[in-house]
């Protein structure tokens, strides 16, 4: 008779593999019910806890000697970490050697330094911009195409995640730009910031910081040029499709963004 392996045949070889499943499963499962514990509707004193905040007063000149502020606020216990959180409870799980961390580390900073530091500018560039009049300066100039500034509010949007890859980033540069613009121009409060967000969403495909973080596990890494090639045509076509279904709401609905 056939010897059969005990390790390849419900022997050892089953637990082995379970083991392996679960191992592989366990930072997504930890990941998720931690950042939804942390971030959800009952820990909003927790997340949101504000340790200090330091505000700079400044006259603006769009409406003429309004005053604003620019605040940080100090909020330790935000999502980033809930993430960070999440990664040490891994790491008691897995156990992984101080080699395999230090590897993993090393491949994740040649992968992702580049969008580190994108982050990082776009930020400062956002505080600069909005908080030394730029913003305001240029959006009393956009002003002045009138109405017709809809067809680029989604533009601008597509325009700054491709630029910085991130939807975030993007609603910090052009945010508050877009809502100046708005107030000029009588449009619903929240029509222009709305498209300069989905427009922004709608370049995300080819957003170098986000196509190189989606092909760093993959054969396209050094690469990223080829997929957002790929991804350009179709951001454009649901770019359109955007402007359109922003002018018929502002035609037809304008009252659903008031």
């Amino acid at each position: 008779m056939p010897i059969t392996d005990r390790r390849t045949a419900g022997g050892e070889g089953e637990p082995l593999q379970t083991r392996q499943v679960v191992a592989a499963l366990l930072p997504f499962v930890v990941l998720i019910a931690v950042v939804v514990a942390w971030t959800g509707p009952w820990s909003t004193r927790f997340a949101g806890y504000v340790v200090h905040k330091y505000t700079v007063t400044a006259g603006s000149s769009i409406p003429h000697g309004k005053a604003v502020a620019a605040t940080f606020s100090l909020t330790p216990f935000i999502a980033g970490t809930a993430i960070l959180t999440a990664w040490v409870v891994i790491m008691l799980a897995l156990r992984p050697t101080g080699r395999e961390v230090a590897q993993v580390f090393r491949r994740s900073f040649s992968q992702m330094w580049g969008a580190l530091l994108v982050g990082v500018f776009i930020f400062g560039l956002a505080f600069v911009f909005n908080f030394a009049g730029l913003g305001n300066s240029l959006a009393y100039g956009f002003s002045r195409i009138g109405k017709p500034f809809i067809l680029l509010a989604p533009i601008l949007g597509w325009i700054g995640v491709a630029l910085s890859g991130s939807n975030t980033s993007t609603n910090a540069l052009f945010g508050g730009f877009q809502l100046t613009i708005g107030r000029l121009l009588n449009f619903p409060v929240t029509l222009l910031p709305t498209l300069n967000s989905v427009g922004a969403e709608v370049g995300k495909p080819v957003a170098p910081q986000t196509a190189s973080v989606g092909v760093s596990t993959s054969r396209y890494v050094r690469n990223e040029g080829t997929v957002i090639r790929h991804n350009m045509a179709w951001t454009l076509v649901l770019l359109g499709y955007l402007v359109v279904i922003g002018l018929v709401f502002y035609e037809v609905a304008p009252q659903a963004f008031r």
